[in-house]
């Protein structure tokens, strides 16, 4: 009989027909705009530091803007109950617009960073009121579908932040596509009031802000986030080793803390830990992206345009592998669908490290892409119901809410996580380009293999 329960998912069409379009159209915006902004900086920096210099800072226009979304990511939840979805949404895209109006403006390094820093922690608290709002604004029959779309934006940001900030950065006008992010923000700021409830449906009092979990998760990110800095790998495996141990000192406090960024129930004997875990390694492995653009370039002589599309080809199968999977209605199909989903990641990752060599031809190169497509896949498959079994895994149902936007806060660290031991395989390999690569994709793979023992175990 379990092989033939299904699940009320909702269709597409209710998404995003009139009723719940506007919703719709804001929870996945503000993800949008913070994923985009992300990359379309990437792609803009090399045209910004000949007029504005601070060459040195070029990695730390990355940093701030990661640390800072980390820190604003714990917030979410005190910020929902206290101000509700509607005024919670308005001040994180208000903030927003005056960080990219700040980075349009910069006359210097040093003020685009501090404008960056403005810009990542009202995108952090966006792109968690994404996932935070879903069990609000939305009926439970759409969370499934609702946390699929939400998702996907970060593959849809992958593809129009490099296009666009080519294109900016091409016509010799880089301080117009963060204008360009004005405009969008004022616009979906504008939709808001009508889109989404003053309230939410929790009665409960406002939690307090969990400034000592934020203290010390900051603390990791910044760690991370830096480790691929130092051309020393004995600083990096340090500052990778400080971060792990400062994530371990977080859980430590809390668990025991009265404000908490993780909902209690993650620490009881349910499933929302195994839950976490999976979305956390998913999200890790991943990160071999960032790599990918630069051993395009090197190893299959693509041009550097192609080389950056060709980054976001893992975004694409993400983004397809989510809404394959959201229309998924039985069970069992579901279940294993997501205890399998690190083995189909490891299996991309792992093809990608056998066909990575020097001078690649160009099925080598279609191939190298496929593989990509797999992994990203991989991730799809899973992410939108181990988004929407979180919200719904707490022991009291007040709890959703921090479920929900601690989705964003896993997500985010692991990304940073993820990013440094990167750069550490790559930096301490450092044996030529193709080796480098082969160890890098080679390394996630295993990685991404392991996940499947806490993927099963959020499937039970």
């Amino acid at each position: 009989m379990t092989d033939t329960v299904t699940t009320d998912t909702g269709t597409w069409r209710q998404l995003l027909g009139a009723r719940h379009l506007g919703a719709s159209t804001v929870l996945a915006g503000g993800v949008l705009l913070y994923a985009t902004n992300e990359f379309l900086t990437i792609s803009l920096l090399p045209s910004a530091v000949p007029e504005i210099g601070g060459q040195r800072f070029y990695a730390w226009v990355t940093t701030v803007y990661l640390v800072s979304s980390v820190i604003a990511a714990t917030t979410v939840h005190s910020t929902l109950m206290r101000l509700g979805p509607r005024r919670a949404y308005l001040l994180g895209l208000t903030v927003f617009g005056v960080g990219s109006l700040g980075c349009a403006l910069a006359p210097s390094m040093e003020v685009l960073l501090v404008a960056r820093t403005v810009q990542g922690f009202a995108g952090g608290l966006l792109a968690g009121l994404g996932y935070a709002v879903i069990n609000t604004a939305l009926p439970n029959t759409l969370w499934i579908k609702a946390s699929a779309l939400v998702s996907a934006m970060w593959g849809v940001g992958t593809v129009i932040g490099p296009a666009a900030g080519g294109l900016f950065a091409q016509v010799g006008h880089w301080r117009w596509a963060f204008g360009g992010l004005v405009v969008l923000t004022v616009a979906m700021a504008a939709l808001v009031p009508v889109a989404l409830p003053a309230r939410g449906a929790s009665s409960a009092p406002a939690p307090g802000i969990p400034v000592r979990s934020l203290a010390v998760l900051g603390s990791a990110a910044m760690a991370v986030s830096v480790a691929g800095i130092p051309h020393d790998w004995r600083a990096t495996v340090a500052l990778l080793g400080l971060g792990v141990a400062l994530v371990a000192g977080f859980v430590a406090v809390d668990r025991r803390a009265v404000a908490s960024v993780l909902p209690p129930s993650t620490f009881g004997a349910g499933p929302l830990k195994w839950i976490y875990l999976t979305l956390g390694v998913l999200m890790a492995a991943t990160m071999v992206d960032m790599y990918v653009p630069l051993f395009g370039q090197r190893l299959g002589h693509l041009t550097p345009v192609l080389a950056g599309f060709f980054g976001a080809v893992l975004s694409v199968g993400w983004t397809a592998g989510e809404f394959v999977s959201a229309s998924l209605q039985r069970r069992r199909v579901i279940t294993r669908t997501v205890a399998f989903a690190p083995i189909v990641m490891a299996a991309g990752l792992g093809t990608g490290a056998v066909l990575i060599r020097d001078g690649m031809a160009p099925w080598s190169v279609v191939g190298w892409a496929l593989a990509l497509v797999v992994t990203g896949a991989g991730i799809g498959i899973a992410w939108p119901h181990l988004s929407a079994w979180a919200m719904g895994s707490v022991d009291d149902p007040a709890e959703g809410p921090a479920a929900a936007a601690a989705i964003n806060t896993v997500q985010l660290i692991c990304g940073a996580f993820g990013a440094g031991l990167a750069g550490v395989v790559v930096n301490v390999v450092g044996s030529g380009d193709a080796v480098a690569a082969r160890w890098l994709f080679g390394v996630f793979a295993v990685l991404a293999a392991f996940g499947a023992v806490a993927s099963t175990r959020s499937a039970r």
